[in-house]
């Protein structure tokens, strides 16, 4: 099971859809309205950056002291792995979908983002398309909302021409997707392991009735 499986990225809904933590005043509800607006731009400017390798743009996004890899950090360390890692492809469409957030307090949040993208490959001209989810964790910095740090889990890439697998029955070799310290989905999600627990230990003792 992958490490970012170990828990869920959103928390079971206690007090709130939202998050644990619940607003006790006019202000910090109004507060947090603002802040739900402004959480809500980072993914979409993320796309449109990235898709316009406007690399300045991009990691603006994300707090200055952003962690890169295991020894790195800062907008500059993320602005040279970026344009290391997409030099090698040409055009590409990132359209995001769902976004889900959840509140810690009122500078700091979580959210999965579900994206579809599509990668046009310099080398072979070659078209790639798949599913892909952004599980988020946000921190407001002097009054603006950035990524604090952005995890990549896929759950297929497959050329535009074939139908889709999950990534996680394919043979990647060096794909992009490696670099990317990809997360495979749906195996990412606790509750999809919890299920399938449940439901077989359900089957042994109903065989009559175990599903196809």
């Amino acid at each position: 099971m992958p490490e970012s499986s170990a828990r869920s990225h959103l928390a079971p809904p206690t007090a709130s859809r939202l998050g644990p933590w619940v607003p006790t005043t006019l202000e910090e509800r109004l507060d947090r309205m603002e802040s739900l607006a402004a959480i809500r731009q980072l993914p979409s400017r993320y796309a449109v950056a990235l898709d316009s390798r406007n690399i300045d743009d991009l990691v603006s996004l994300f707090t200055p002291d952003v962690r890169v890899g295991r020894d790195q950090s800062g907008r500059e360390a993320l602005a040279a792995w970026f344009t290391r890692t997409f030099r090698t492809f040409q055009a590409s469409v990132h359209f995001v979908g769902n976004h889900a957030i959840e509140f810690d307090d009122a500078d700091h949040a979580r959210g999965i983002v579900y994206c579809h993208d599509e990668i046009e490959h310099r080398d072979s001209g070659e078209w790639h398309w798949g599913y892909l989810q952004y599980w988020d964790t946000y921190v407001r910095v002097d009054g603006e909302w950035c990524f604090e740090r952005r995890r990549f889990h896929r759950l297929y890439m497959v050329d535009a021409a074939e139908r889709p697998r999950l990534a996680r029955d394919v043979d990647h070799g060096s794909d992009a997707d490696q670099a990317l310290t990809t997360h495979y989905l749906p195996d990412a999600y606790p509750s999809w392991h919890e299920f399938w627990e449940r439901a077989e230990a359900a089957a042994e003792h109903d065989p009559d009735r175990r599903g196809d």
